[in-house]
């Protein structure tokens, strides 16, 4: 059974109009992307176990913090990349040959949802970590270019990925497309597997069995995970560090592709 907490009665929380006295073993924070550091910092200190939505942070430094934060409590910190919950059932994250390539796009129109930070957090990132999730090791270069449509952030950028291994990931995102597409294809030494998100389709011309792709109840499952983990004091299928490590690579995307507002806390240019 859970022991209850109180929630800090100032700060991000109380604006947030979680209220002052409110007792949480657990919670799911979904607000805007540049509220997420304060919200988590404070429920963690409080003593919640915590699921925020993608991306962790906007700043490396804040994404290390909360890192560093839940494991010097003892908390679950788990973010919600729930495209890994669809991608694991296919099979494919327990393959230990590592793509050559691999190729993402994810597009479609624009809603104004997400619009506090660029397509690169919004949207990229989830195939970000399924990059990140499929190739071991760090990157090793980036190339982007972006698009403003409708703000000071980039609507749609392209990317191009080249880790130590030497795999190269390339990346196509838009939030205003004309229409949607979601797919992903990873090339290996001995074949080609294509997932259509919007179809449901997976083709896959390697000798290893993959399974079909069942969208199933991603985000229920993300939560279901999450508190599963909660109970059990073990990580989350999602852990901090991936997700700071997601949001290291979206980072250097962002300004590498020179249309980000830029931060005096984030690395500039193109190369490290």
């Amino acid at each position: 059974m859970f022991l209850r907490r109180r929630v800090p009665e100032s700060g991000p929380l109380k604006a947030a109009v979680i209220g002052a006295g409110v007792l949480v073993d657990l919670v799911s924070i979904c607000s805007p992307a540049i509220t997420h550091a304060d919200i988590v910092r404070d429920f963690l200190k409080a003593g919640a176990h915590v699921l925020v939505e993608k991306p962790i942070a906007t700043t490396l430094e804040e994404a290390a913090e909360l890192v560093a934060l839940s494991r010097e409590v003892g908390l679950v910190l788990s973010v919600g990349h729930q495209e890994r919950f669809v991608f694991a059932r296919t099979g494919l994250l327990d393959v230990s040959e590592i793509p050559q390539e691999i190729t993402c796009w994810r597009q479609g129109p624009w809603t104004g949802r997400g619009d506090d930070v660029s397509v690169v957090l919004d949207l990229m990132i989830h195939d970000l970590d399924l990059v990140h999730a499929l190739v071991p090791g760090p990157v090793g270069d980036v190339r982007a270019e972006g698009l403003v449509e409708y703000g000071p952030h980039a609507d749609e950028v392209f990317a191009i990925l080249r880790f130590t291994n030497g795999t190269i990931a390339k990346l196509e995102t838009s939030r205003v497309a004309n229409e949607r597409k979601r797919g992903l294809r990873a090339v290996y030494a001995d074949g080609v597997v294509e997932i259509d998100f919007l179809s449901r389709t997976v083709t896959n011309t390697t000798p290893r069995p993959l399974g079909a792709l069942e969208l199933g109840d991603p985000l229920g499952e993300s939560v279901a995970g999450f508190v599963t983990a909660a109970r059990a004091g073990t990580d989350a299928l999602v852990t901090p560090e991936q997700a700071a490590q997601a949001l290291e690579t979206a980072l250097w995307i962002e300004d590498a592709s020179g249309v980000a507002v830029r931060s005096a806390q984030r690395r500039t240019g193109a190369g490290r």
